[in-house]
């Protein structure tokens, strides 16, 4: 019987709350905020491969390049925080062609320059002391928190916008946020498209190389807001 007494308590305690909630009218909507910058950063992955037939001498001679390879970083006043070994590797393979099994070496340094107009000086003399391979370039800006800031701002206005056209017409008002959910997708620079050209000045001398097309990079913001209406 008391058993009874307290369930049917509880029952009635779970339909008073039940009929305490109020269903608050609202409207979900999405935003987006764009914000373009001309990059002022670069991060650059290189690569030193070296092959041969024996594992010691291919491994040698790829520390003796890296090692070049650091050291012309250093001379290029380059921070140390600035450039970092990313991977590392040793590995046989196979020529099918020539019948016969050889190593390959490789080492991969990522270089943060933060001044763009030093890619060719840098690059060139990276040629020169033993990279092999340019992996990949990525554009940056050293402004990227302010700019993230700016583009979830504008998105945010973007979707109260929005809300307040819907319900323009319905003699209602948009209240305070409810729910407010990030939907941006993770950022990725877009690679550069290059351009290698050498123009001649009109005294025959030779014009600076430009062989990096830095162009814009866009930071994109998307959310979905949930707005109380009134």
């Amino acid at each position: 019987m008391k058993k009874n007494i307290i369930l049917l308590f509880a029952l009635c305690t779970a339909f008073v709350q039940a009929q305490e909630i109020k269903q608050v009218p609202m409207i979900n909507v999405s935003g987006e905020g764009k914000v373009k910058v001309i990059p002022d950063q670069a991060s650059i992955s290189i690569a030193v491969e070296t092959k041969g037939n024996k594992a010691s001498e291919v491994k040698n001679e790829n520390d003796t390049k890296i090692d070049a390879v650091i050291k012309y970083l250093k001379k290029f006043n380059l921070a140390k925080e600035d450039y970092q070994t990313q991977r590392v590797s040793l590995y046989p393979t196979y020529d099918y062609d020539k019948k016969k099994n050889y190593y390959i070496a490789n080492q991969t340094i990522t270089v943060l320059l933060k001044d763009l107009n030093k890619y060719d000086a840098l690059m060139d003399g990276l040629t020169e002391v033993g990279i092999n391979r340019i992996d990949n370039v990525e554009f940056r800006s050293s402004k990227m928190s302010m700019l993230q800031s700016d583009a979830r701002k504008l998105a945010m206005r973007d979707a109260k916008t929005k809300a307040e056209d819907f319900v323009s017409v319905l003699n209602q008002k948009v209240g305070k946020a409810l729910t407010i959910s990030d939907n941006s997708q993770t950022y990725y620079p877009p690679r550069p498209m290059y351009e290698m050209k050498t123009m001649a000045m009109a005294d025959g001398a030779a014009a600076p190389r430009e062989t990096l097309a830095a162009g814009e990079i866009e930071i994109v913001v998307n959310v979905s807001v949930g707005f109380a209406l009134e």
